[in-house]
């Protein structure tokens, strides 16, 4: 009888990449560091061949990476940027449309606020996005979505399209994002827009 083997959701280590070398990928995106000093950056597939299945950007588990840069600190964390799981569907209504994935590219859209009601973290409400939904084809959407970055689950990133990080790194995220927010725009820290950058492997 066949055992099945539990898949792994988690690396064992933190990625790994210095404050130059990230600032060089970010460099051709035209980011105004002055007026935004502090960034968030995702990358997609970054354990894509070392987690799951190899060439495969898998869901469900954290296999990509999170950023925080400032011109103070660089830090990074296990993220995931992919929904969970799949749901096909169709059109833009909420009872046919497919299941989200934020779209590579610069966002302006997050700003602090609360999860859920529940506790405090990256939300989108500083404008749009565009994310592509699962269906037959997948198909490109823009609007307000809540496609925020949260806390993950231990057992499953739990994401309907947001942007998670493992639950163990949580607190330590968004109490360094909040610091630098706080170092930089003082009192005016929640109201100000962080750009998130999502890159792809």
């Amino acid at each position: 009888m066949a055992v099945a083997v539990a898949l792994k959701i988690k690396p064992d280590e933190k990625p790994r990449l210095s404050s130059s070398a990230l600032r060089a990928l970010l460099e051709p995106l035209g980011i105004d560091r002055q007026a935004h000093p502090l960034v968030v950056v995702g990358y997609r597939g970054y354990y894509r061949d070392s987690m799951g299945a190899p060439g495969v950007d898998d869901r469900g588990i954290y296999d990509d990476a999170i950023f925080l840069d400032s011109t103070q600190v660089t830090a990074a964390f296990n993220g995931n940027t992919d929904p969970t799981g799949y749901r096909k569907g169709h059109g833009t209504t909420e009872d046919t449309r497919g299941m989200a994935s934020l779209n590579a590219g610069v966002w302006y859209a997050h700003r602090f606020g609360m999860h859920r009601n529940k506790y405090l973290a990256l939300c989108q409400t500083g404008g749009p996005v565009t994310v592509t939904r699962d269906g037959d084809p997948p198909y490109a959407h823009s609007g307000m979505f809540g496609i925020n970055i949260h806390r993950g689950g231990y057992r499953a990133t739990s994401s309907l399209g947001c942007q998670t990080i493992h639950p163990g790194q949580w607190e330590g995220f968004i109490g360094l994002v909040k610091d630098q927010a706080v170092r930089y725009f003082a009192t005016a820290w929640q109201r100000r827009v962080i750009p998130y950058v999502l890159l792809e492997r």
